[in-house]
């Protein structure tokens, strides 16, 4: 079977899958489960990018897609009047100092050389933090006690969240750039404890800093780039179309809102998509495989390994910034808790595995899938554990401790999967292209 005939199969394959949950449980919860496949289906295309185009092990996924959520609640809540008139001043000559800072240590370290260099660049890093720390610890407690129950942080810009996409993207790419500044010159796995350092800290930042995004507390109310449920079962044209549809307006509203989402996170997928296998089919594209397969000829014949690694490893990363503030976006709120590695890192990179790493459509199809197997796994297991123990007694030990086992179907699947097409499918479901889909042994 070609990739081409594997292709349709496997996609027609997932919306088969996703026709099924909609008619046996509800068309709410498939498009919903869509949705945040298509949310899935970005980061997988992001981390594809970064390992299947040159070999780039980022396990700081979850760090990239925080700031993307980040970017949500900066862009899009209102500001905060009392929280910048208590601390605004404080928080500006804060950015002041801390500019001054780098800006002295640049100067200081070009000026000087051997252990004068280290000692004085020491001494003026130093000195820039506690004049730093002087503005700063006073603006954050001021801010913080500006009704600290419903705010206690600055708010955003009040723009359209569609805007935070693109800002989640830059934030992400900004955040890369640095990362890869600092550690794309060492190996392969002190890459990934970098990235994963890194993303811990910004994890950390994100819940501690209340003052930037309320911390633990959560940010809710974000704005919607759609209609809400309520305003279009009170929406006349939309209760004649419910009556012409034949269907219930408050049933229909849920359908609508959720397909509106669809559309627009379908409408991003595919732009990403167009300019990645535009990108992987390039030029450009051939050279990044070739870096990612031979490093040292790549170096022999003069191209600029680092920088080109530089290059993907910041797209890749904005892809994930621009999927975490749609994650954000389509949640309604910013949860810092909701950012842990199982989420965001494994599940992220068993789509690409299973997928096919390499190959743009089988990533975005590893997303797809799953995610639907990380959702309906419970609920199935749970069917499943019913049917196994129907005939025991209600009180069986083996009844109950299988139905308290169901919720762990999940993992278990997620294992079971990942080793299966290790073994069977190293290459993925759609492998790169000029791959072979079994790996001879």
């Amino acid at each position: 079977m070609s990739n081409t005939q594997r292709i349709i199969f496997l996609y027609a394959g997932m919306a088969l899958l996703l026709a099924i949950v909609g008619v046996m449980q509800s068309w709410t919860l498939s498009l919903t489960i869509m949705n945040l496949c298509l949310i899935s289906a970005i980061m997988s295309l992001g981390v594809n990018m970064q390992w299947g185009y040159a070999g780039l092990f980022n396990v700081g996924i979850m760090g990239f897609a925080a700031l993307g959520g980040i970017a949500a609640v900066l862009t899009s809540m209102p500001p905060v009047p009392g929280a910048w008139q208590a601390g605004g001043t404080g928080i500006g000559l804060t950015l002041l100092a801390l500019i001054g800072t780098i800006a002295a240590v640049i100067f200081v370290r070009s000026r000087t050389r051997g252990v004068m260099r280290t000692v004085s660049t020491l001494l003026v890093a130093v000195a820039g933090y506690f004049i730093t720390r002087t503005f700063f610890d006073p603006a954050v407690e001021a801010i913080e006690a500006v009704d600290a129950a419903r705010t206690g942080y600055l708010g955003g810009l009040g723009l359209p969240i569609l805007f935070s996409w693109l800002v989640g993207g830059i934030f992400a790419a900004a955040a890369a750039w640095l990362v890869a500044k600092i550690a794309l010159g060492l190996r392969s796995d002190y890459l990934a404890i970098a990235t994963l350092g890194i993303s811990e800290i910004i994890i950390a930042i994100m819940r501690n800093e209340e003052w930037l995004t309320r911390g633990v507390k959560n940010v809710s109310g974000l704005p919607r780039p759609v209609a809400y449920e309520v305003q279009l079962q009170q929406a006349q044209w939309f209760i004649d179309l419910s009556a012409k549809l034949g269907t219930n307006p408050i049933f229909f509203s849920a359908i609508y809102v959720r397909l509106s989402y669809a559309i627009l996170f379908a409408l991003v997928l595919i732009i990403l998509m167009w300019l990645a296998e535009r990108a992987l089919n390039s030029p450009w594209g051939r050279m990044m495989r070739a870096i990612r397969d031979n490093r040292d000829a790549a170096e022999a014949m003069g191209k600029d390994v680092t920088g080109r690694h530089l290059q993907i490893f910041v797209l890749g990363s904005a892809v994930i910034g621009i999927a975490g503030a749609m994650l954000t976006t389509l949640d309604g709120q910013f949860t810092p808790g909701q950012y842990n590695p199982l989420r965001f890192t494994f599940l992220i990179w068993v789509m690409v595995i299973v997928g096919g790493s390499g190959n743009n459509w089988g990533a975005v199809l590893g997303g797809f899938l799953i995610w639907f197997v990380w959702v309906e796994a419970e609920p199935v297991g749970a069917w499943l554990m019913a049917l196994l123990t129907s005939g025991m007694a209600a009180t069986n030990p083996v009844k109950l401790h299988l139905a308290d086992a169901a919720p762990y179907m999940r993992p278990l699947l997620m294992g079971l999967i990942l080793l299966l097409m290790l073994r069977f499918a190293p290459r993925g479901l759609i492998p790169e292209r000029g791959a072979p889909s079994i790996q001879k042994r």
